[in-house]
């Protein structure tokens, strides 16, 4: 019996990139709330960090092979613990409402929830399912010539040329 296939999704689509960046945002909110001391040095580390965290998925969701997939979604993992610490930071040095902070650490546990569900699901594929996140071969060979004739020879019409790959 043949299990039916989800149709692809953008990165933007995964409920993982929405928590995620729902979380940058917040983590943005708190780098502007720190004080002047702290622009050049936590606030710039948490920003570089968020960005880190929607960067990873977005870019893992683009490489079509799981193990490239989940290397970026550890990336991401990592980058919300840095951000996690830095929501320590802001409670050991009483920069921000200790309410705040914890519900800011609530959202980001819910994040990792998410993005290691994600890992789960990406390394329980089993290869013949996992075969939708490989990229497929190119129709054309290695050198500038043989690319410069598949595309001359491409119907840019109403169809996606992408779909002529396969």
């Amino acid at each position: 019996m043949e299990t039916a296939r989800k149709p692809f999704q953008t990165f933007e689509e995964m409920e993982v990139y929405k928590q995620a960046r729902e979380f940058r945002k917040h983590m943005y909110a708190v780098s502007r709330r720190l004080p002047a001391f702290e622009k050049f040095e936590l606030a710039s580390q948490i920003r570089r960090a968020a960005v880190s965290l929607t960067n990873n998925i977005a870019e893992g969701n683009g490489r079509w092979h799981f193990l490239d997939h989940i290397k970026f979604l550890l990336m991401a993992r990592g980058s919300l613990q840095e951000l996690l610490d830095d929501i320590n930071v802001c409670e050991d040095e009483n920069y921000l409402p200790f309410p705040e902070m914890a519900e800011r650490k609530q959202h980001g546990y819910q994040v990792r929830k998410l993005i290691n569900g994600y890992l789960r699901y990406l390394r329980d594929c089993k290869v013949s399912e996992s075969l939708a996140l490989h990229e497929v071969s190119a129709p054309y060979g290695d050198t500038d010539e043989e690319l410069e004739d598949w595309l001359a020879n491409l119907e840019f019409g109403s169809s996606n040329p992408i779909n002529n790959l396969t």
